[in-house]
């Protein structure tokens, strides 16, 4: 009895994963309003009513699933991030695995810069997402309180030395320019010259 409720919520876990893969795909690439729920039970191979076994509405499935993939993110940025190093070389560290993030898991990386520029999330999704930074905004707190870093707000910190990987990733993948060590080292000195006093 025990193996067939686990075999239940292993196929239950995987028809929800499907859904999550399938909305991720349609966002990247037909974007939010292009993106009805019937397609996404197609491409995740469910019946459309299975979504609503994991998810109140379009608006929630958004929710939900950037809500995991900005958990999967922020764990993949924080990796190995020490709170006490000195700011530089914790700026550094946390830069470094948020370009490998961007450069290595693109549909995630896609679907939180789609997520970023839309209407269509909503408030305390984005404040949720927020809180997955924390360590980065921690450390460019004390970075400030320190006379390291720029007396600016954190989204204009984000705004040149985060968001610019974004839009190299984004160049990347419509073939427009390749990405090599030697151009994530330049935009790393860049990114950390733009915020450092």
């Amino acid at each position: 009895m025990r193996n067939d409720t686990k075999g239940k919520e292993a196929k239950a876990g995987s028809k929800r994963e499907a859904l999550v893969r399938a909305t991720i795909q349609l966002v990247n690439n037909s974007g939010f309003h292009a993106t009805p729920m019937s397609k996404i039970a197609k491409l995740a191979e469910v019946s459309p009513g299975t979504i609503y076994l994991y998810f109140e509405n379009k608006q929630d499935l958004i929710n939900q699933v950037y809500i995991e993939v900005k958990t999967a993110f922020s764990a993949f940025a924080f990796k190995d991030y020490d709170a006490s190093l000195p700011v530089a070389e914790g700026f550094r560290k946390i830069w470094y695995n948020i370009a490998a993030f961007k450069l290595q898991e693109v549909e995630e990386a896609m679907f939180l810069s789609q997520c970023d520029n839309t209407p269509m999330m909503d408030e305390p999704s984005r404040q949720e997402g927020l809180k997955h930074l924390r360590p980065l905004l921690d450390l460019w707190e004390r970075g400030q309180a320190e006379q390291l870093i720029r007396q600016v707000s954190p989204f204009m910190l984000y705004a040149f030395s985060i968001y610019p990987i974004a839009f190299l990733m984004n160049v990347q993948q419509r073939g427009l320019y390749t990405i090599t060590q030697e151009h994530i080292d330049h935009a790393y000195t860049m990114a950390w010259n733009s915020i450092k006093l």
